[in-house]
């Protein structure tokens, strides 16, 4: 019995780790900017294709690459989530601050795009948006180079936008009407596909005869701890973490103070992204990688959020490892198997034991989540301070 209950709180805790991760930048973006991002799991999502696209490259190689890939894909998931991100920022999100209905409108048609985005994406598709990006940001040095761009560029961008367009999509089209099977092929279509771990994460970790810690979760935890280290740093003891505490705190004052309160937001939300990605290549290592992967975990990130805390890592952290433990003690039996030798206690095991499936199990947290935020609204850590009053 005693086994089974560490066993138990292990696999709650590594879930736990997961929702923190996924978690983690989600709750940086929505503390700092008030932006419900519903393309978050999206950009987790673009993380683990990222991590596929290295193992098969790693798989090209052989040898030490086999087994060294993931310290590959982590860095490469974060910058190409990042990335992604940054654009998203730059060119929907900076545009509708303040007005959370039309962001959240926006950033859910954002991950509509992204899913369809990986479900379609050939090697035509792929030169088309290397010739639109060509044109599109060459085209505009030019004009704020040698022309008067101040007074263009309200008929200027969007003209060279669709121009640009045009252009891709034609050349996209004629390439896509000639290439030959081979090369229009879509590269990950809808069906999911598998990342192996090396093989020093295969496996577990046996304590005894009943024990054992599978060494995926066990990196998964460490990788989250890391995650949080450097997060905490720096926003503690970097200038530019500083900076963002200082427009979490009072925007207003920041802007006045001279902080490049656009640059912030922007830094923000690729940091946020790039965490995303962390979190896809992290869950690679417990299943198969598919279009709609962001989709399984995007609620349950909003939960860690909301009960921890908007804004607050501390939050985070005791929100995701109450959830991830509460969800799988309930879900797996195992709270309704250490009950079951108290007789006096057969209510609560018949109680536990209805909810011992994952979905109910989900259903349960949902109504303790519901229960909770009508008695602490704010979470477990509610904010103080000036920011509360605006």
């Amino acid at each position: 019995m005693i086994e089974g209950l560490i066993a138990g709180l292990f696999d709650g805790i590594s879930i736990g780790a997961v929702l923190l991760i996924v978690a983690l930048g989600l709750a940086i973006v929505f503390g700092l900017m008030g932006v419900i991002n519903l393309a978050h799991g999206e950009l987790m999502m673009l993380g683990a294709y990222t991590t596929y696209v290295v193992q098969n490259g790693a798989k090209g190689l052989g040898g030490w690459a086999v087994e060294s890939y993931i310290f590959v894909a982590l860095p490469l998931a974060f910058l190409v989530a990042a990335l992604v991100g940054l654009l998203m920022e730059r060119s929907v999100i900076r545009h509708l601050y303040g007005r959370p209905l039309e962001t959240l409108l926006a950033t859910w048609g954002v991950s509509l795009i992204l899913r369809q985005f990986v479900r379609s994406v050939n090697s035509p598709m792929a030169i088309g948006l290397v010739i639109f990006a060509a044109l599109f940001v060459v085209g505009l040095w030019v004009l704020r180079r040698y022309t008067d761009w101040e007074r263009i560029r309200s008929w200027a961008n969007p003209v060279f936008f669709l121009l640009s367009f045009a252009i891709a999509a034609l050349a996209g089209f004629i390439l896509q009407s000639s290439g030959s099977a081979q090369f229009t092929r879509a590269w990950f279509s809808a069906r999911n596909v598998d990342v192996t771990p090396p093989s020093w994460l295969r496996g577990g970790l046996a304590l005894g005869t009943v024990l054992q810690f599978p060494y995926a979760r066990l990196f998964i935890i460490v990788l989250t701890v890391l995650c949080l280290v450097g997060i905490y740093w720096f926003l503690q003891k970097s200038v530019w973490g500083l900076r963002i505490r200082s427009v979490t705190q009072n925007r207003s004052m920041s802007a006045c103070l001279g902080i490049p309160t656009e640059r912030v937001d922007a830094l923000t939300f690729a940091l946020g992204s790039g965490l995303a990605g962390i979190a896809g290549c992290a869950v690679t290592l417990l299943g198969s990688v598919g279009p709609n992967l962001g989709g399984n975990y995007i609620v349950d990130a909003f939960m860690v959020v909301v009960v921890g805390g908007v804004g607050k890592l501390v939050g985070s952290i005791v929100a995701a490892m109450v959830i991830g433990i509460i969800t799988y003690l309930v879900g797996s039996g195992t709270l309704a198997l250490v009950l079951s030798p108290f007789a006096a206690l057969q209510p609560v095991t018949d109680f536990f034991t209805f909810f011992a499936t994952t979905s109910m199990a989900k259903v349960m947290v949902f109504a303790l989540i519901i229960a909770f935020l009508q008695v602490r609204p704010a979470g477990m850590f509610p904010q103080k301070g000036r920011s509360v009053e605006v």
